[in-house]
């Protein structure tokens, strides 16, 4: 297979330049205005950090991508899917205040955010994917109504997949809330019954027959469950949640099949970020100490290469000697694996290339 080109340029700075300048001469390199954009939805996949976390890419960042698309005629939208666990994004409402909290605005980032799950996070597409665990993957519908999608990505350490990047942008990120819960679950919802206020919301939603109301509470009947998860979606007192009982390995292939299944039939462009490499996603309210020292942005047509070129780049890095990473566990030679030594990142890239959206070879171009 031949090598994808990555396109890559430092965090160094000479005056009169600028990061913003940077990463617009990247992106420019690497072929970003080859896409035609022209009268195009674009959507700009990224994240908006949880509230309390500090690591999450800045917006300055979107408003350079979304400044090009326009100069292109494209319509560019920043967006992501709501979260899966309770936090300050499971909902639409709650998404958008804690992306405006966190400075991503239409006037800092010079367009919209449209969370692509809709208000409760059940707006989606099933898309039928041959993958080996996911047939018909759960993508929400405003990036499935997309013409073209670019992935704006923190890279990071991961307590689950190893790293985040562009795979995990695209193959989690764009997966709805039941698109989550099956990547994350083998098992089907839980009721929390202390938690149920009774209003029937899930029982609306089920399209098994699955849930009834005794006593003002919901109860779930296993045997006619068929794991879908709306009903975790209609509930707004946290009562009904995914177990995260599935493997990391199969966690990450599904998650593969997922990213396969966002960019079908569907010009798409990848950006990632070497700076504040933290040990854990940015979904957590906290984030620590970088594990190693800023690298550099990233920029390629090929998510797989993209990936394995900044998992390369990070294990080039000594470990900060006051990070997670070296007080966690210092035998490994891999700094993923120092953050999170149960998981392995070389699977999701591996069944990724199985999928066939990318290579995880690669020649890095270095840009001024």
């Amino acid at each position: 297979m031949i090598a994808s080109k990555v396109y890559f340029t430092d965090f160094h700075v000479k005056t009169n330049d600028s990061l913003l300048k940077k990463i617009e001469r990247l992106v420019k390199a690497a072929g970003i205005e080859n896409i035609k954009m022209e009268k195009k939805f674009v959507a700009v996949k990224t994240h908006f950090g949880e509230y309390g976390n500090l690591a999450f890419i800045r917006p300055n960042y979107s408003r350079v991508i979304a400044d090009l698309v326009k100069k292109s005629g494209g319509i560019p939208f920043l967006t992501d899917c709501n979260t899966l666990y309770v936090g300050s994004r499971k909902h639409a409402l709650e998404h958008i205040d804690t992306a405006y909290l966190n400075g991503f605005t239409p006037m800092t980032t010079g367009c919209n955010i449209i969370i692509a799950d809709g208000l409760k996070g059940s707006d989606d597409i099933e898309i039928p994917i041959n993958g080996e665990y996911i047939k018909n993957a759960k993508i929400g519908r405003a990036i499935y109504d997309s013409d073209i999608i670019i992935t704006l990505s923190h890279f990071k350490c991961h307590e689950l997949t190893g790293f985040g990047g562009a795979l995990k942008n695209l193959g989690m990120g764009c997966a709805s809330r039941r698109g989550k819960m099956e990547q994350h679950s083998a098992s089907k919802p839980t009721f929390m019954i202390d938690l149920c206020k009774g209003c029937g919301k899930c029982l609306e939603a089920c399209g098994s027959d699955a849930i009834s109301l005794n006593d003002k509470k919901a109860h779930l009947n296993l045997n006619k469950c068929v794991g879908c998860g709306m009903c975790i979606s209609r509930c707004v007192f946290d009562a009904i949640f995914a177990k995260i009982d599935q493997s990391n390995e199969i966690l990450c292939k599904k998650m593969a099949e997922y990213a396969a299944a966002a960019i079908i039939n569907k010009p798409n462009f990848h950006i990632s970020l070497i700076t504040d490499v933290s040990p854990f996603c940015d979904c957590h309210s906290d984030n620590d100490v970088p594990v190693v020292e800023d690298i550099g942005i990233l920029a390629s047509f090929d998510p797989v290469a993209l990936d394995m070129a900044c998992a390369d780049l990070v294990n080039e890095q000594p470990i900060s000697l006051n990070s997670y990473a070296h007080l966690n566990n210092k035998k490994y030679k891999d700094v993923f694996k120092c953050a999170q030594p149960t998981t392995d990142w070389h699977v999701t890239l591996e069944h990724a290339e199985k999928m066939g959206i990318g290579t995880k070879k690669y020649k890095l171009v270095k840009v001024k």
